[in-house]
């Protein structure tokens, strides 16, 4: 199946080819516990407390598991109306922290190095 990438997708993907082996750019557990690890991150910043966290946690667990395509486009939709309430352009802080990414390749590199193989954290 060919998948058409839009820009941004696509400079990510440039930045995974030099920053990953391949078994880490496109290891679908790892790269699942990258993306819930930033996005309880964006939640704890804009005052999630760690209980309303784990409420919602047990919440979605407990429901039928979802369609991939139709969870990104939830995910795109909050993701840009969260960054509306808070007064941030979507686009511009994506495009910032891939350009810091890449100032980053070697320090990246070895955290990913140094984190226990197979855990969901970081390090």
């Amino acid at each position: 199946m060919t998948v058409e990438i839009n820009s941004y997708q696509a400079r990510v993907e440039e930045w995974l080819d030099a920053c990953f082996p391949p078994a880490v750019r496109s290891n679908r557990g790892e790269r699942n516990h990258r993306f819930l690890e930033e996005a309880l991150e964006l939640a704890q910043a804009n005052g999630c407390s760690r209980e309303d966290a784990l409420a919602l946690v047990d919440y979605v667990f407990r429901r039928p598991q979802g369609d991939p395509a139709q969870e990104v486009g939830g995910v795109m939709v909050t993701l840009a109306s969260l960054c509306s309430a808070i007064g941030l352009n979507m686009d511009e802080t994506g495009d910032v922290e891939l350009a810091r990414n890449w100032d980053r390749i070697v320090a990246i590199r070895e955290k990913q190095r140094s984190k226990p193989h197979g855990s969901p954290l970081p390090q």
